[in-house]
């Protein structure tokens, strides 16, 4: 089950970074760029 929550999320922060402007990006996009990435932190932990 981890392995394809660590695959879920890696493919959520690739569709995000890929919908992300070059400028003036979202607050609500980075605050969950950053929730993503430390999940994906936490399971490579484990």
């Amino acid at each position: 089950m981890a392995k394809e929550e660590l695959a879920e999320i890696k493919e959520r922060i690739q569709d995000l970074k890929k919908r992300m402007p070059k400028h003036s990006v979202k607050p609500a996009m980075l605050q969950e760029l950053e929730e993503l990435e430390e999940r994906l932190a936490e399971l490579e932990r484990d």
